[in-house]
């Protein structure tokens, strides 16, 4: 198969369990939770996106037609010198990831070496080998994937209460305030809810606050 990609880079992760470790990111185009396209955000099962997946134009994106193509741009971006020093930290996002990524995929990114890592709103039920499983649920999507190491849940979210997820079977708990013209309120929303029910923890977007990709 095919894999459609929005664009690959390296940079840190500035979200949840891993905020600050380099990685490479892979994000692949396509949700299926919203279009992409702010004409239909009212309509869509998540409105608060704020990330760009549609089409195939960002850095190093395009139609990649096999798994060992894709692995080789993924890994050319890691520093070669710090492979036997660093295992590459692979990022699989979105857009919702879960769409194309597959196990042929994972096999070959561990072939090289990689640790593989995805990030998914959890309505798809994942392939095999992924190392690490990051779960955001959104209000009114079913939610399939139900256990994992992480589950990071944007808040708040009417009819996404954290109380609804914390018997679920993930060994992090995360809850990042909504990033909106609201973000300081939800910030102060997020640290009320978390100091009074510590199983939580605080996601911020860190890369935004440094002003990184």
């Amino acid at each position: 198969m095919s894999y459609f990609i929005k664009e690959i880079f390296y940079s840190i992760q500035g979200e949840g369990f891993y905020s600050g470790r380099p990685s490479v990111f892979c994000r692949f185009a396509g949700c299926n939770l919203w279009s992409g396209k702010e004409t239909d955000r009212e309509k869509a099962v998540c409105k608060f996106c704020d990330t760009d997946f549609v089409g195939c134009d960002g850095q190093e994106g395009g139609e990649y037609s096999r798994p060992e193509q894709l692995v080789e741009k993924i890994c050319h971006l890691w520093p070669e010198k710090n492979f036997k020093t660093a295992r590459p930290f692979v990022v699989c996002t979105g857009g919702e990831p879960l769409l194309q990524l597959n196990e042929e995929l994972i096999e070959a990114l561990h072939r090289k070496g990689c640790e593989v890592a995805v990030e998914t709103n959890g309505t798809l039920m994942p392939p095999p080998g992924i190392d690490w499983i990051c779960v955001s649920p959104k209000a009114d999507a079913k939610l399939l994937l139900r256990s994992g190491q992480e589950l990071k849940l944007v808040f708040p979210q009417s009819g996404a209460e954290p109380g609804k997820y914390e018997m679920l079977d993930f060994q992090h708990f995360f809850l990042q305030p909504t990033d909106l013209p609201e973000c300081g309120i939800n910030t102060r929303l997020a640290l009320e809810y978390i100091l009074s029910h510590p199983k939580w923890r605080l996601s911020l977007q860190m890369h935004k606050i440094l002003g990184v990709k």
